[in-house]
């Protein structure tokens, strides 16, 4: 009968093991010292302790961190917590690859190109950043699941820029969530761990990211530390306080002079201008703004500063400071450099078009050379257009 049971339905099942159709964290736990099959007919050993067997998913510098702590891991032979490490990532049109390919070549270990995710036996899968769903298919091949590392307090910024999305919306808290993946949607898995920072005064994203991704690598090895323990104490995600954090697109970063705050302004610069520029329009041209800097109290000496019929969009150099001031919905933001058609300080902007313009035109009133809002064609593809992050943010 023991013969016939093998022949039929595979050695795993006679052993122990759990149905293929069981969600990871079931196969995980209920499989211990069974065996689970990554393809067809072979036979994979399901661990109950480290080392694990890993396979990383991850192409960004957020990603990045998280495989140099897993790499590190598997290099301190002493502590015993990872016994393979193989690497996935997406295909880079850039020479120089993305950062984790970069690091994973340097290191020696091997790569995948996806949708390749090698064929190997793993314990558990772990994704960084990544930016792709990993089918149902995928996921249950893994006997402990797959871990996400989310730059976020889940379910707050569930997507694939959440750090974007802290900075831009002047949140006070952030955090990274160790969560297994779910098949289908975007981090909606258990929660494994969670960790929360209070976010730096005026952080950018990159900033931020840095801080984040430390803290999420060293968090997901706590969690590889005691696998099967955080897997069984994982909890559901609550119903509340779920928000989304979208792909940013070139239109987010058009400023609307007349809609946006000297703080959203600022938030919008630190959020994504690191990634691409602020846009605005300058005489039909686009023109991007590159450096910007909050006005010092000693600017609004300047009698023109408070007049009330000044206009948003309107630019005046201020020779003092050597900045061009813009006027937005609630007071003034200062630029020290920008792009049309070449890099230009503020100084060059105004001795080469502003001090021109008003020569030419000058019975003109001030309010009449500003800056407007800049609105992009609404094509499909212009709108299907996304500005890649770093993830992070993701």
């Amino acid at each position: 009968v023991r013969m016939l049971v093998c022949r039929y339905w595979g050695p795993g099942l006679v052993r122990g093991s759990v149905s293929r159709r069981q969600s990871p964290q079931w196969r995980g736990l209920a499989g211990l010292g069974g065996s689970v099959g990554w393809e067809d007919g072979l036979d994979v050993r399901v661990r109950e302790k480290p080392p694990w067997r890993v396979l990383f998913f991850g192409t960004d510098h957020f990603a990045q961190e998280t495989l140099r702590a897993l790499h590190a891991a598997r290099e301190n032979k002493e502590e015993e917590l990872i016994d393979r490490l193989e690497v996935v990532t997406v295909p880079s049109p850039s020479p120089k690859g993305l950062p984790v390919k970069q690091y994973a070549v340097q290191s020696r270990l091997p790569v995948y190109e996806w949708p390749d995710v090698g064929s190997g036996e793993y314990d558990v899968g772990v994704v960084a950043s990544f930016g792709r769903l990993l089918s149902e298919a995928l996921i249950v091949k893994f006997p402990y699941g797959v871990l996400n590392v989310h730059p976020s307090c889940l379910p707050r910024w569930r997507g694939p820029a959440p750090i974007i999305h802290t900075v831009l919306h002047g949140d006070s808290v952030a955090g990274v969530t160790i969560m297994q993946i779910r098949p289908k949607r975007f981090d909606i898995g258990p929660i494994l761990k969670q960790e929360t920072i209070p976010v730096p005064p005026k952080s950018t994203t990159k900033e931020l990211e840095a801080v984040l991704s430390r803290l999420g690598a060293n968090m997901l090895i706590s969690v590889l530390k005691n696998l099967p323990e955080s897997l069984n104490s994982g909890r559901q995600q609550p119903t509340e306080g779920v928000t989304y954090a979208p792909k940013i697109s070139a239109g987010t970063s058009c400023i609307k002079w007349e809609e946006q705050t000297s703080e959203q302004i600022f938030r919008l610069y630190r959020a994504i201008g690191d990634i691409i520029p602020l846009q605005t329009l300058w005489m039909e041209n686009t023109i991007k703004l590159l450096d910007l800097v909050e006005v010092d109290s000693l600017v609004f000496d300047d009698q023109i500063l408070v007049r009330q019929d000044v206009i948003p969009g309107s630019v005046i150099y201020h020779k003092q400071s050597q900045i061009l001031l813009v006027y937005c919905k609630d007071g003034w933001i200062g630029v020290r450099s920008v792009m049309l058609k070449k890099t230009l300080t503020a100084t060059d902007f105004y001795n080469g078009y502003l001090h021109p313009w008003y020569q030419k035109n000058s019975p003109a009133q001030p309010s009449q050379c500003r800056f407007q809002t800049l609105r992009l064609p609404t094509k499909k593809k212009q709108k299907k257009k996304i500005v890649a992050m770093q993830q992070c943010i993701k």
